[in-house]
């Protein structure tokens, strides 16, 4: 299939040998791009945060690692994750790792986000020790405060268990299949 471009409208169009049946699930081809600093490549973020996560669990003590779903969609999964964990386990604090996005205050190559606020805020003491330990650990990290986004922590916040929360994300620039196809952008 070739994806013939953008009509006036936005939408794009495809040239294929068949209708393609209305619901079918398609995908952009991939532009995979590694250097000795970068990985480049489109929808990255949930296959980042896996790779993240799985990378915590080889040196993680007395902790829990849950991959969440369908916070793009409204989320669902985390209401139910944070019941059981509490519940089951009586853990009650969270660091959401995700990727962020580049931004006016958030630069790449400056160390991972720690958010002060994104659409909600979480607890200002419970941030300051994640700060502690990242500093502590020689993490480069840089603070992050915006007025909109969000993340699977607003599903915490917003449950009737007391959690306290922070999120923690390395920047990623934005990428477009359009941008993605021919250029130098990321």
């Amino acid at each position: 299939m070739h994806v013939a471009g953008e009509r006036g409208n936005g939408g794009l169009s495809y040239d294929f040998h068949r209708e393609i049946e209305r619901g079918t699930e398609l995908t952009f081809r991939c532009d995979f791009r590694e250097t000795e600093t970068t990985v480049q490549s489109c929808y990255l973020d949930n296959r980042l945060g896996v790779w993240n996560a799985l990378r915590l669990c080889e040196t993680l003590q007395d902790g829990i690692v849950a991959f969440s779903c369908w916070e793009e969609h409204g989320g669902g999964s985390v209401a139910y994750l944070a019941r059981h964990i509490y519940e089951t386990y009586g853990v009650r604090q969270a660091l959401i790792s995700d990727i962020t996005w580049v931004t006016e205050g958030v630069r790449p190559g400056q160390g991972v986000a720690i958010s002060l606020r994104d659409s909600l805020i979480p607890r200002r003491s419970y941030v300051e020790r994640i700060r502690r330990i990242a500093r502590e650990a020689g993490i480069a990290h840089q603070l992050e405060v915006e007025a909109s986004g969000g993340s699977d922590a607003k599903e915490l916040q917003l449950s009737a268990q007391p959690w306290d929360w922070c999120f923690v994300g390395r920047p990623k620039i934005t990428c477009t299949p359009q941008r993605n196809r021919g250029q130098n952008g990321h």
